[in-house]
């Protein structure tokens, strides 16, 4: 009897969840939700760092990565430069190129129109020219650093940060593009 009566129940549990499976299959497909659709936003980010000496563009770098609303994301790229610390001891420095940003979308907001907030943090660090380390025969190591937050127009160019080497006329700007992707 016992048997008899879980295997009744066993069946009835399949039918209705075959049931409940046709009618979930039959349901129309509603529209996504904003904070899905926001989720699956996807961006790519542009960086151009332009190098100019006494206002004549010298030098260009790009840098490019893809983001997601709310993400941090990073590039970094350079070199571990060993520094003797003490006799015999040695730390490591990272000279190069460090960007750190975070993007949140703002194209749902009627007032922002078609813009993202960005959040961006650049670290630029290499060896400064014989002539401007002085005496010392150990490398001096310049550094430049942008922290910048600001609302960015998908699809234009824009400089999110200016810095001048103290030792020279040079003059590093740093842009970048937003492209939405999807």
């Amino acid at each position: 009897m016992l048997k008899k009566t879980i295997l009744t129940l066993t069946l009835i549990l399949m039918v209705l969840a075959l049931g409940a499976a046709r009618l979930n299959a039959q349901q129309p497909e509603f529209a996504k939700a904003p904070e899905v659709e926001k989720a699956l936003s996807s961006y790519r980010l542009d960086y151009t760092l332009n190098e100019l000496d006494d206002g004549k563009k010298i030098n260009t770098r790009q840098y490019s990565m893809h983001s997601r609303p709310s993400d941090w994301n990073e590039i970094k790229i350079g070199t571990r430069v060993p520094v003797e610390a003490k006799q015999g001891e040695f730390q490591y420095l990272d000279v190069g190129m460090n960007i750190r940003c975070r993007l949140i979308d703002q194209t749902d907001q009627a007032s922002l129109g078609n813009n993202v907030s960005l959040s961006v943090h650049a670290d630029l660090s290499n060896f400064a020219l014989p002539d401007q380390q002085g005496q010392s025969m150990r490398p001096a190591i310049r550094q430049m650093r942008i922290e910048a937050s600001t609302i960015v127009v998908l699809g234009k160019p824009m400089v999110v940060g200016v810095v001048d080497d103290p030792n020279s006329k040079h003059q590093y700007q740093l842009e970048v593009t937003v492209t939405k992707l999807r």
